[in-house]
């Protein structure tokens, strides 16, 4: 009949409008959960597509050979014969000044075949592979720079100089992070971009066709192609994958990391959320119970209630499911504006944003379950007949309480007595509020202890493991004597790195002199590991994976060469680096040659007289510098996931807390009949809210460390990161939940004055 459709549909208006404060946190809830999934998720998503459509619109290397001796055009040939390889082609980066512009510097580079990991021009001329005078710069580094087309630039490199015009501004795949070297972890833009010249304007500058690394495309696996190449040159050659070029394992690990945290953080809201709905639905069916008594006496059909009960739900659902993906999209573009510090790392030529396929499912799944919870909660109050749904709902008789069989219960205030009471009859609602303290708190340790952890990294890492001002890089055509008369020039200490294989594995073998603690290493426990003349020092992540610890052996082989080394292993470390550390006797003792590349010197870069044996210098400043910036995507992350647990704590208590008022309706009625003032009556409500809100708060510290434990280890096990937690985290984190409870608590305390004792009490039984 039409007339009941007409009523029905005026009546879900006005319940919504009757129960408003539940739907609307409802819906909050369900948006705050969707949002925070949709939003997580969608940016480590459209990460992973935009950098790997990237990487594959500009042909990026497979495998890239490298050898200190050089590679000729027979060598690629016979690379390009190979069935294992595709196409090959020379490539060579060197680090080149910029002229007239100090501090400033460039990764010039040069490759034969412009198919094989090339860049994509955003401005200016086509590449011309023949240029003599052409240079193609990053449009990053020209931006900072205020460098335009046709503007001409002349480049350092050998005390060779090197001098073009800028035909065109570009991004490359080989550049996606455009940083020095592995201690600058963000990029600096103002001194530091990279350019393309052509082959032929570099083999006239430099006058040789000196080319170390074949960049290759391949489908081979690295076994395979390895032993194909060493067969194919006759000698052994450093082999690294794509996974171990920076550009590519930095886009890959930022999308892993946002991964992790889209499954972990995000899930809580979701379940929340679901919980959320469960309690409140059930709440809603038992406050209409009469309601629906009614609609069976006037002869609805069951399924017609089911279907009209139902729809609150469905439409909870889906209100706040549309408003979730709204709110992902905003915090996705929040986390990823090109303009922030997302754009900096991670150098695109454009930003997609792209909700993964399995968050449609998800929330299709969402709104599904949320209308079962609907469904289920209303089919209970139809049980029986008309008769039965019309008298109104009634709690179950309480037992009694263990403590009130004990002399204490007698020394309790009303109060307290009141209190215990109540949680105790309504166990399901105490428990949600609970789960909401406790989330609330999760995500507020969570968010601010890995901000403590970070800055602990940087003072453990940087300024407690580094004592020095800056650090010269050595130019690699540099003599014994001038690598010597820059070490008795600064007075400092100095490393050199080495790369080895362990089985199939590169890594580095970095030889340090310590002698003036200039560079001290992370103990994997407390305090710094003193590295000894007798031993290596191995970094965490080798040493879980090759199971090795103080007194075990292994054996390392260096690239290009048949020589093998068994090293003792005298102590494991922390390290940014995957990297094997010895001194400079130890080394000696093995028989391992090594040349000085780096000095560590308390010299200020200003005072460094640049001349042709320092290719670059590197102020510590400067790195923590780029540290910070870093820390700018971290912290957006964590801005939003604090906020969000702030709203979260005030919905789901505001969304409970008004649910327990209405129950209370009547008794707190009652109070005010008997005498009891408003305040009073207030404080009863606050109280417990505050009881239930320590309990949460006791559970989400640890459980928020717990969590933070988990996603170190899974987002950043690279970095070998320990778990730091300052006071002013728990401070923080505890008084804030606090005050959410508290904020809520006297919002539900106003309330009180609103009471009506007449009408309230004519319904009693």
């Amino acid at each position: 009949m039409k007339w009941s459709g007409d009523m029905l549909f005026r009546k879900l208006w006005r319940t919504m409008g009757l129960y408003k404060a539940q739907f609307i946190s409802m819906i909050l809830m369900v948006a705050l959960g969707v949002g925070i999934f949709v939003g997580f998720n969608m940016e480590w998503y459209s990460i992973d597509k935009n950098t790997s459509a990237f990487f594959e619109e500009t042909h990026f290397a497979d495998y890239r050979i490298v050898s200190q001796q050089g590679f000729s055009k027979e060598d690629v040939d016979k690379i390009k014969d190979l069935d294992e390889a595709k196409t090959a082609s020379r490539f060579i980066s060197v680090q080149a000044d910029v002229k007239g512009e100090k501090g400033k510097s460039l990764a010039l580079t040069a490759v034969e075949d412009e198919g094989i990991s090339d860049f994509k021009l955003m401005k200016g001329e086509k590449y011309d592979p023949d240029s003599s005078d052409g240079i193609w710069l990053s449009d990053k580094y020209a931006a900072a720079n205020d460098v335009k087309i046709g503007d001409e630039m002349t480049l350092s490199y050998r005390n060779l100089e090197i001098s073009g015009e800028v035909k065109g501004l570009i991004k490359s795949s080989e550049y996606l992070i455009c940083v020095r070297d592995e201690t600058q972890l963000m990029p600096d833009l103002e001194t530091y971009g990279y350019a393309y010249i052509s082959p032929a304007m570099y083999e006239d500058a430099v006058g040789m066709a000196f080319y170390p690394q074949i960049n290759v495309i391949s489908d081979s696996g690295r076994k395979a192609f390895t032993e194909a190449v060493d067969d194919a040159l006759g000698r052994t050659t450093l082999i690294l994958t794509k996974d171990e070029n920076g550009s590519y394992s930095g886009a890959a690990g930022e999308s892993e990391e946002g991964k992790t945290m889209g499954s972990v953080l995000p899930v809580l809201f979701l379940l929340i959320a679901i919980l959320t709905m469960v309690t409140t639905m059930h709440r809603l069916a038992a406050q209409e119970k009469t309601q629906i008594g009614t609609l069976k006496a006037l002869g609805f059909k069951d399924r017609r209630i089911l279907r009209h009960y139902t729809s609150y739900a469905f439409m909870v659902a889906v209100a706040g499911s549309a408003a979730g993906i709204a709110l992902g999209y905003f915090v996705a573009w929040f986390i990823m504006n090109p303009d922030g510090s997302m754009g900096t790392y991670l150098d695109m030529p454009e930003w997609k944003l792209c909700m993964p396929w399995f968050c449609s499912v998800i929330i299709i799944a969402l709104i599904v379950l949320m209308t079962l919870i609907g469904y289920l909660s209303v089919k209970k109050m139809l049980q029986g007949t008309a008769a039965d749904a019309l008298r109104p709902y009634t709690p179950k008789k309480m037992k009694k309480l263990l403590i009130e069989r004990t002399a204490l219960w007698e020394k309790c205030g009303f109060g307290t007595r009141w209190n215990l009471r109540d949680i105790m009859r309504h166990k399901t609602r105490t428990l949600m509020s609970m789960t909401g303290i406790i989330g609330c708190t999760l995500l507020m340790v969570g968010s601010l202890g890995m901000r403590d952890t970070m800055e602990g990294f940087l003072d453990l890492y940087y300024t407690g493991a580094s004592n020095y001002s800056s650090c010269i890089h050595v130019a690699e055509d540099a003599t014994d004597a001038q690598r010597q008369a820059l070490l008795d020039r600064y007075d400092g200490d100095y490393s050199c790195s080495v790369s080895v294989q362990i089985e199939d594995k590169a890594v580095a073998l970095d030889i340090y002199s310590v002698e003036n603690d200039k560079v001290r290493f992370p103990a994997i426990e407390d305090g710094y590991e003193k590295i000894g003349d007798s031993g290596a020092y191995v970094c965490k992540r080798l040493a879980d994976e090759y199971g090795l610890k103080k007194g075990s052996h292994i054996t390392v082989s260096p690239y290009g060469s048949d020589d093998e080394y068994e090293l003792r292993i005298a102590g494991v470390i922390r390290s940014v680096s995957e990297n094997i550390v010895i001194s400079p006797e130890y080394a000696d003792e093995l028989g391992i040659g090594y040349l000085i590349d780096s000095i560590y010197t308390a010299a200020d870069k200003k005072d460094v007289d640049k001349d042709s044996s320092i290719s670059s210098v590197q102020s510590k400043q400067s790195i923590m510098d780029s540290f910070d910036t870093f820390m700018e995507i971290m912290n957006m992350m964590l801005a939003v996931l604090i906020v969000a647990a702030a709203i979260l704590g005030i919905v789901v208590l505001y969304n409970l807390g008004v649910m327990s008022y209405t129950e209370r309706y009547r008794e707190m009625a009652t109070l005010k009949v008997v005498g009891f003032k408003d305040r009073k009556i207030g404080r009863l409500l606050v109280s417990q809210n505050m009881w239930v809100t320590v309990i949460g708060i006791i559970i989400g510290i640890p459980a928020g460390r717990a969590v933070l434990k988990y996603l170190l280890d899974a987002m950043a096990p690279e970095y070998e990161m320990r778990l730091m937690t300052g006071a002013g985290t728990y401070l923080f984190s505890t008084l804030m939940t606090l005050a959410v409870s508290l904020l809520v608590s006297l919002m539900i305390a106003r309330k009180n004055r609103k009471i009506d004792m007449v009408e309230a009490l004519k319904g009693a039984e």
